[in-house]
C-alpha cells in the first residue's frame, strides 16, 4: 500500500471529521431544532475530539508525546479555529444568505489550513530526544 504524506492523511483524518461535524450538526439543526451556531459549536466538538485521537495515533505518529500537553495545545488551536469557524459560518447565513448546511461546509473549509499548520507546528511537534 503506498504510503500517504503527512498532509494527505490529514486530509483523510479532516474528511472523517467533516462527516462526523456534518452528520451531528445536520441531527442537531434540522431534527433537533438547535440553533445553527449552537449545532456548529457542539459537532465541532465532537469531530475534533475525534480529530484528535486519529491525528495524534496515525497522522503525526506521536503516541509517546505527552497527552496532556498534545491534547491542551489541540483544544486551543481547535477553539481558535472553531471561532474562525463561527465567523464564516455566521457571514455566510446572515450576510451572504447561504443555507447553514453548505455554509457550514464551506467554513469546515475555511479552517483547515489553520488546523493543520496549528497541530503540526505546535499540538504534535516532535521534540529532538
Amino acid at each position: 500500500m503506498q504510503r500517504f504524506s503527512e498532509f494527505g492523511k490529514y486530509c483523510i483524518v479532516g474528511l472523517i471529521g467533516v462527516f462526523v461535524n456534518m452528520g451531528i450538526y445536520t441531527l442537531l439543526v434540522n431534527a433537533a431544532h438547535l440553533h445553527y451556531l449552537a449545532g456548529a459549536t457542539v459537532s465541532f466538538s465532537a469531530a475534533a475530539t475525534n480529530n484528535f485521537v486519529l491525528n495524534k495515533y496515525w497522522t503525526f505518529g506521536n503516541p509517546d508525546g505527552s497527552g496532556f500537553t498534545q491534547a491542551g495545545r489541540f483544544l486551543i488551536v481547535s477553539l481558535l479555529s472553531l471561532l474562525l469557524n463561527l465567523l464564516v459560518l455566521h457571514l455566510l447565513v446572515e450576510d451572504v444568505r447561504l443555507g447553514n448546511i453548505v455554509a457550514q461546509m464551506i467554513a469546515i473549509g475555511v479552517v483547515t489550513v489553520l488546523n493543520y499548520l496549528g497541530n503540526k507546528k505546535w499540538s504534535f511537534r516532535q521534540t529532538a530526544a
